[in-house]
Order: C-alpha cells, then sequence, then structure tokens
C-alpha cells in the first residue's frame, strides 16, 4: 500500500485513535507532510513510519491529543508492514529535505 492510499488509511486510524474530527487528523496528517517535505500521492510505508517517529507526534500535540508519543506508536503497528523494503528512499532523506541541505 502506497500513495493516496496509505494516506487515507493513516488519516482514518488517527480518527479512530483520538478524539479528532475527520478533517482535523486530515489536517493534522497533512501538515506533518508538509513539515516533512513528503506528498500524499507518493507517500511510501517507509516515509510515514518516519514522519510517525519524528514529525507527527509534533503536530498532534499542537492539536491537543494527549499521548501523541502512544498514538503513533500504535498507528505504527495498525499500518501495513513489510511494504517499506521496496522503497529506496531513507527516512534520513526527509530530514534533509527539512533542514534544507
Amino acid at each position: 500500500m502506497t500513495g493516496r492510499a496509505l494516506f487515507d488509511r493513516l488519516c482514518e486510524e488517527l480518527e479512530r485513535s483520538t478524539t479528532l474530527a475527520r478533517l482535523a487528523a486530515r489536517g493534522a496528517v497533512r501538515l506533518a507532510l508538509r513539515e516533512g517535505g513528503l506528498e500524499a500521492d507518493t507517500l511510501t510505508p517507509r516515509q510515514v513510519e518516519a514522519m510517525l517517529r519524528h514529525v507527527l507526534p509534533a503536530e498532534l500535540r499542537k492539536c491537543g491529543v494527549a499521548e501523541p508519543d502512544g498514538v503513533c506508536a500504535e498507528l505504527a503497528r495498525r499500518l501495513p508492514a513489510g511494504a517499506a523494503d521496496a522503497d529506496t528512499s531513507a527516512p534520513e532523506d526527509m530530514f534533509r529535505r527539512i533542514r534544507g541541505r
């Protein structure tokens, strides 16, 4: 699962895991994607994994979500695994883009 389907699944799982409404959950994920220099249409499992560890928790804190690190860890367990090997970009590439290097 990649791209838009992965984005939609992530948003749905976030909505189920928190008190965020549908639009708020999608907005938080979109802001995290933007912060990471990523796009919903080309999202890969490896990028989602990195975003869940490094970017989304801060965005969820801004939204008032209790225990955002735990929520993100649970999301990582629920989302499809194993497809990350098909991705050739490393999570570190996302952070280089964030820093502009």
